[in-house]
């Protein structure tokens, strides 16, 4: 009898294997039904022995000194700090939008301070802001939105800018200074030996059972369980009760080149030309030396695995209805991108793992109010 049976080998199941196994010496078993352990972070060395990520780049960043300790029980971590590129007007400029982007596309030398009353100067004001155009031309103008956002929202999400919740595109800052770091957080690294080497150190308790390429509609009544902790789709959880939540997919060609370096930053996005929305080199990422580079692009398409769920109201709406039947669902805790519907960063996902165990941890347990005891 296993104490917990977690669907989905990702962050999310493995965060929660591990704890519930060496903190409370419970039994689990975790199921996926992949080939592999680590979810979308998955990565391994290829027919000629670089490192790449199967699933396109994932780049660790945090400002959680909670979930940074707590990864590093399980890697030592290489420094990386991530830059990106945007071919824009036949150059590659820096990308989120800096200083340094709008001098060089245009031939300014702006201050500081010149750039901010540049972004002002081309910026609309847009009242009530609800949609990721209105995001985008109110800070920094409609040329920008246009050369930038519209076509690169457009390949990504099969929709225009206007179709989509401002949450798309408010992930992406406007800088008036020369930082062109794609992310500010205050810890930035790298898994030293690779994200598939961290999951094995975090599942190698011998509390925790893998069952790899398995669906868990073919064990629910061969092997005997207390609880679940599903991190697949909520909705097909439920058997589509209330139809099929909307995710975009991607198709990832992976091409490996016979020289040193290709790229000219770790990963480029083409906004306005070609059907790939971006290439990413991974030997930035790793900071493996080899004579080769292998790169890999993406395409983004509707139907294929879920990867990112489409912000729209009559989604979140549809969602709602299934988040009221995981709540109602005894003994079954929905965790990750996936059950809850919602676009999370790897450390928001560490997070979410991690206030679940605490929860699971103070299930049952005596708690003083007012005087009285009542349970958790």
């Amino acid at each position: 009898m296993f104490d917990y049976l977690i669907v989905g080998a990702g962050f999310a199941g493995s965060v929660l294997a591990e704890r519930l196994a060496s903190q409370l010496n419970k039994k689990v078993l975790i199921i996926d039904k992949r080939n592999h352990i680590a979810g979308n972070a998955y990565d391994h060395y290829n027919e000629d022995g670089i490192l790449v990520h199967r699933y396109g780049p994932h780049i660790f960043h945090t400002n959680s000194r909670d979930v940074f300790d707590y990864l590093s029980q399980f890697t030592a971590w290489r420094p990386y700090e991530h830059r990106v590129l945007a071919s824009v007007d036949g150059q590659e400029v820096p990308m989120p939008i800096n200083l340094d982007t709008i001098n060089k596309l245009y031939g300014l030398a702006l201050t500081s301070f010149q750039v901010d009353d540049f972004f002002k100067s081309v910026a609309e004001e847009v009242s009530p802001i609800s949609t990721s155009e209105d995001v985008v031309v109110s800070k920094v103008g409609r040329e920008l939105y246009e050369k930038f956002f519209r076509n690169y929202t457009r390949k990504q999400w099969g929709m225009d800018p206007s179709e989509l919740d401002k949450s798309v595109t408010s992930r992406v800052p406007v800088r008036t200074n020369r930082d062109d770091r794609y992310f500010t957080d205050t810890y930035q690294a790298m898994p030293l030996h690779g994200y598939t080497a961290m999951f094995e150190r975090m599942l190698a308790h011998p509390n925790i059972k893998i069952m790899l390429n398995t669906d868990y509609h073919e064990i629910l009544d061969i092997i005997p369980f207390k609880e679940i902790i599903y991190s697949g789709p909520v909705d097909e959880y439920f058997d589509f009760r209330y139809g099929k939540l909307p995710y975009r997919s991607l198709e990832f060609k992976h091409e490996t080149l016979d020289k040193p370096l290709h790229l000219p930053s770790a990963v480029v996005n083409y906004p306005n030309e070609h059907a790939y929305t971006r290439v990413t080199e991974f030997k930035y990422l790793t900071g493996q030396v080899h004579p080769k580079t292998s790169l890999v692009y993406e395409y983004p398409q509707a139907e294929g695995d879920p990867y990112y769920p489409v912000p729209r109201p009559e989604n979140a709406e549809v969602y709602t209805k299934y988040k009221k039947l995981a709540d109602e669902t005894p003994g079954v805790h929905f965790v990750g991108r996936l059950a809850t519907y919602k676009y999370y960063n790897m450390d928001q996902v560490v997070a979410q793992a991690l206030t679940l165990f605490k929860k699971l941890e103070n299930k049952g347990k005596p708690e003083k109010v007012l005087g009285k005891v009542t349970l958790k």
